[in-house]
């Protein structure tokens, strides 16, 4: 019997084993997250020196009517800079052409992309060089390329001049840039020969990530072309051409050097945007309190923009991508 007893109270060679496996664990999730920790904290200082430092410095002038000079702001006027630009005809413009320049990108600057894509997605001798030709644009800077359109704007030797002088309409293509009522027009030509390369490869890409046998599927139960991308094309592209429109409505209310360089705002402040009059009321007219608040408009007029979005028109794109990712692991 004691031999028996010995037995039972004796603890197995398993359990001592196992005792320790907690105690690892817990090291081995510390080691980890002290590598995210590190992996981190560079970017999320540069954050928050270049991003949410700002933000907030934006958002404390805002309240006051200071000039940038003369150490910290102290004649707080609370919400008149936000008052007053509710009343101020050039904010107001501001609204009016940035919307203008979101619907005629929404309209043609898109489908256009899109419609070169579906082009160069066929087989086509060359495509690889139209591909990169339409995509150069792109890759020049803001400045060069508002350089390079104010030569070919500019009156009596620019190149739109010499265009359309061979058509018989004389001095039509150097006054784009001076007449209030074309000014933003040409911006947005110029907007559209600059961006829409960017549009074009995220088509591309999304056109390439789709099996051709569904759309040989449909062709082959009697759908033609057309049909086969109203029907097939097009739906499974809406993923891609939701981030797109994102993309390009955020990146309208944000623009600023292609305009700076182009045109200045001008003339009249008929192209001015946001971002441009932040710019003049702030190192211009040293109103760093108005401007502030402007910026914080831009701020809000943004994150609306991009919480809404995502909430009522991204949201089944992103659960996708969670459940996908959950697949995974």
């Amino acid at each position: 019997m004691s031999h028996s007893a010995d037995q039972i109270t004796a603890p197995r060679p398993s359990q001592t084993a196992a005792a320790p496996a907690p105690v690892k664990s817990q090291k081995r999730q510390g080691r980890r997250w002290l590598t995210i920790t590190l992996f981190l904290l560079p970017a999320l200082v540069l954050f928050g020196v270049l991003v949410l430092l700002p933000m907030l410095l934006a958002m404390y002038t805002s309240f006051f009517d200071w000039n940038g000079l003369g150490g910290r702001p102290t004649d707080f006027i609370g919400l008149e800079n936000f008052q007053r630009l509710l009343t101020d005809d050039i904010f107001l413009g501001d609204l009016k052409r940035g919307g203008l320049l979101i619907v005629l990108s929404l309209l043609i600057q898109l489908p256009l992309s899109l419609g070169i894509a579906m082009l160069l997605n066929q087989k086509l001798r060359g495509r690889g060089f139209y591909r990169l030709l339409f995509f150069v644009p792109y890759v020049l800077s803001e400045v060069i390329t508002g350089v390079l359109f104010t030569m070919v704007f500019s009156p009596n030797r620019g190149l739109a001049e010499h265009i359309f002088g061979w058509f018989g309409f004389d001095d039509v293509g150097s006054t784009w840039l001076s007449d209030p009522n074309t000014v933003m027009y040409s911006l947005f030509f110029v907007m559209t020969w600059k961006y829409f390369g960017f549009h074009m490869i995220l088509y591309l890409a999304g056109r390439q990530s789709i099996p051709n046998e569904l759309i040989e599927a449909a062709q082959v139960d009697g759908a033609g072309s057309w049909q086969a991308f109203r029907h097939v094309t097009l739906p499974l592209l809406g993923p891609t051409i939701r981030i797109s429109i994102f993309l390009a409505v955020i990146g309208t209310i944000q623009l600023f050097d292609l305009v700076w360089v182009l045109t200045g705002g001008g003339p009249l402040h008929a192209s001015e945007t946001l971002a441009v009059t932040m710019f003049n009321d702030g190192f211009r007219r040293s109103d760093i309190g108005y401007a502030s608040a402007t910026s914080i408009v831009m701020l809000l007029i943004s994150l609306v923009f991009a919480l809404g979005y995502q909430r009522f028109i991204m949201r089944r794109d992103i659960e996708g991508a969670i459940t996908v990712m959950q697949d995974k692991k």
